[in-house]
């Protein structure tokens, strides 16, 4: 979010392609948007065996786990629960300050584009790019199993998540057929055929 600095009250300033236009007095800032690439997949599809690969394989870009912020949100949220829309505004709200660098964003995060519209952030970010990380429900059921005791299951909700993400996405990227470095190359081919 950017605020005028020129106006006495803190007033939100608005994008208008690459600035932040105040709209009192009409100052106007360099505000550099650019896409969101956000990676996603319902728990047990490989997004954290991905992301290592994923960050050699894109050394232009700046990627990062959705999960960092989970922590701090729930220190930071009222009786420890995170507030997820705040959450992903804030992942929003991060992708446009790495903008301001030239660096594109890759978020591995359980988001859908859905979730993000209608967020304050939202609009500091051009297009939002979706692609699925996904695998066959036995395999998301046996990994799911086969975490630490205090990592949290809830096979067949995630199941179901799997399920929706199949019928809505556009990008599916299978980690069931090979190594995680090959989904990280086949995500980071996506990721270079939109920015060129």
């Amino acid at each position: 979010m950017h605020f005028c600095q020129r106006c006495d009250d803190p007033i939100a300033m608005a994008p208008d392609g690459d600035l932040a236009v105040c709209p009192d007095c009409g100052h106007t800032e360099p505000a550099r948007r650019l896409p969101l690439f956000v990676v996603t997949g319902a728990s047990g599809s490989g997004k954290t065996a991905v992301l290592p690969h994923l960050v050699r394989g894109l050394p232009e870009c700046l990627v990062f786990d959705g999960d960092w912020l989970i922590g701090p949100f729930e220190r930071a949220c009222e009786f420890g629960e995170v507030d997820w829309p705040a959450l992903r505004d804030a992942w929003l709200s991060v992708a446009h300050g790495a903008a301001q660098s030239g660096r594109h964003t890759v978020l591995l995060a359980p988001f859908t584009r859905e979730q993000l519209d209608g967020l304050a952030g939202r609009r500091w970010v051009t297009d939002v790019h979706v692609a699925v990380l996904d695998c066959a429900d036995d395999v998301r059921a046996a990994r799911l199993e086969a975490r630490l005791r205090w990592r949290e299951r809830a096979i067949e909700r995630h199941l179901a998540f799997a399920a929706h993400l199949r019928a809505t996405a556009g990008t599916v990227v299978r980690t069931d057929d090979g190594p995680p470095e090959e989904s990280a190359r086949r995500v980071a081919e996506w990721v270079r055929a939109h920015i060129g």
